[in-house]
């Protein structure tokens, strides 16, 4: 019957090029290392903390998984046998973890972010320890893609071809980069006198404040956040906070200078060094990537539905997905919470914050998001020995939000960790931040083919000029017009309307195009 062969249409079909999210996980694994204390170091008395830091190292997208490679660099800082100040290990523990990835290859990308919960150390003896660190890693593995979709059929009188056309806008993934940079920068110390203080720890903390489109190019600012942990030569501890500024640009292909940019950026190495000259001056040098997602609004034309008032046709179909932004926003949750020590404390050293995976939970229409913020305290007892608290504290967000949205949520810490002495322990303040973007899908019906067949005549007679029938419930005049290979605008036009709503309890007539 269908004979003509689908050759007898030329379609206008436009290809969506886009990135799909194949996996977007946070894994948590912890990792142990034993270690022997350096001939040149004393025995261990006591362990007092554990100050690491998670480095990026390597990714890399499989078939079906992704893969992130990094180090721990850890100081275990413990005070030796004999007395005197503190001492330090240096220890490095590499890590690997892989996340399942359906639909990934080798040409996708994996970004990666990489953080240190917590690191604790045991002394198996006074010259050996044992490490142990607890990780999580966010992983997003995105694959490109390209999907043509039919937006209608040129030359549609040739077959007396009647098309209904959906215009609409998918809000997609455009374009995915990245860019390693490099840059050095010095610290100044508090003046001080004597000899030069020791470095014991130092950690570094990237984060992206402004990134915008121009042109083909994406302009991302931000800080690097250096905090040092040093002891002065008379064995007090001290700390140094610094922040960093930095500034780049990614070229970025797929878009058309305008977009909505989020931009991480992780640190692949860090060295922090006293200057030979200068032992108050502290030379900083970061090797970070910054990681690049832009999303963006395109219109899209897709062709729903199809038939010829001359010629009988059969139409594939299949639902194509369109998604639409719901909110992307940044949600402050402030937190103030005791630390309870147990004993008296005399001043607060350092304080330090890191945060693990953000589990999502519904009541209701709220999207409940929860992030377990874990703090590390630093302090003097009553007996000026230095001691560590470390406690989990949970954060959470509540976010209006319907059943069928798809929310992506990162969290971060702006600003210092503010800790003080307090009745029965440690005040900590701190603030989260919940990075949330939503989105909604859709499925669109669009014609995939279509064939024309034999003439709607052909075989059957005559058919009459004029049909009189009632609407059914919920039926358009499309549908009226499909079913008797006429078009809307005659039967607007024979029924002396002007609009394609259709009058409730009248017959209509219903025209035939011969």
């Amino acid at each position: 019957m269908y004979d003509k062969g689908e050759d007898t249409m030329e379609f206008e079909r436009d290809t969506i090029v886009s990135y799909e999210t194949a996996a977007e996980v946070t894994l948590s694994q912890e990792e142990t290392l034993e270690s022997i204390v350096p001939d040149a170091c004393p025995d261990i008395l006591r362990i007092v903390d554990v100050c690491g830091q998670a480095t990026l190292s390597g990714k890399q997208a499989r078939e079906g998984a992704a893969q992130v490679t990094g180090m721990v660099r850890a100081s275990i800082l413990y005070q030796p046998e004999g007395g005197g100040g503190l001492r330090r290990i240096e220890v490095g523990l590499p890590f690997t973890c892989q996340a399942e990835a359906p639909g990934l290859t080798e040409r996708g990308t994996v970004l990666a972010c990489p953080r240190l919960r917590w690191a604790e150390a045991r002394a198996l003896n006074p010259r050996k320890v044992l490490l142990r660190v607890d990780l999580a890693v966010d992983i997003t593995a995105c694959q490109p893609v390209e999907k043509a979709v039919c937006g209608g059929v040129a030359d549609a009188e040739e077959n007396d071809l009647c098309q209904r056309q959906f215009q609409g806008e998918h809000y997609l993934l455009c374009a995915v980069q990245e860019k390693p940079f490099t840059f050095s920068d010095q610290i100044r110390l508090q003046a001080g006198s004597g000899e030069a203080p020791i470095l014991l720890a130092a950690r570094a903390q990237p984060v992206c404040t402004e990134s915008k489109l121009i042109g083909s190019k994406l302009i991302f600012k931000g800080m690097v956040e250096v905090d040092l942990l040093l002891q002065e030569a008379g064995g007090g501890l001290s700390t140094s906070h610094e922040s960093m500024p930095f500034s780049q640009a990614i070229e970025v292909a797929g878009t058309d200078g305008e977009g909505d940019c989020q931009v991480e950026v992780e640190v692949t190495s860090f060295q922090c060094t006293p200057d030979t000259g200068d032992g108050r001056e502290m030379d900083v040098t970061l090797e970070l990537l910054a990681q690049a997602q832009v999303r963006c609004r395109r219109p899209v034309t897709l062709l729903q539905d199809l038939y010829s008032t001359s010629h009988l046709m059969e139409v594939e179909r299949e639902n194509q997905q369109l998604c639409r932004l719901g909110e992307q926003s940044v949600r402050p949750q402030a937190v103030r919470e005791l630390l309870e020590t147990g004993e008296l404390v005399r001043s607060v050293v350092d304080a330090r914050l890191a945060l693990g995976q953000v589990a999502q939970s519904r009541e209701g229409r709220d999207l409940v998001l929860n992030v377990d913020a874990w703090i590390t305290v630093l302090y003097l007892d009553e007996n000026e020995l230095v001691q560590c608290i470390r406690r989990s504290i949970p954060v959470t967000c509540r976010l209006e939000c319907s059943e069928g949205a798809r929310c992506s949520c990162s969290c971060a810490c702006p600003g210092e960790v503010f800790a003080a002495p307090a009745a029965g322990g440690v005040e900590v303040r701190f603030t989260v931040e919940f990075h949330c973007l939503t989105t909604e899908t859709t499925a669109v019906p669009a014609v995939t083919s279509a064939q024309l067949g034999e003439a709607r005549n052909g075989g059957e007679g005559q058919r009459p000029s004029v049909v009189l029938r009632m609407p059914a419930p919920g039926e358009e005049l499309w549908d009226i017009a499909k079913a008797h290979g006429t078009t809307m605008t005659q039967i607007l036009q024979a029924n002396e309307l002007e609009e394609e709503t259709l009058p409730v309890g009248r017959m209509l007539l219903i025209p035939s195009t011969r």
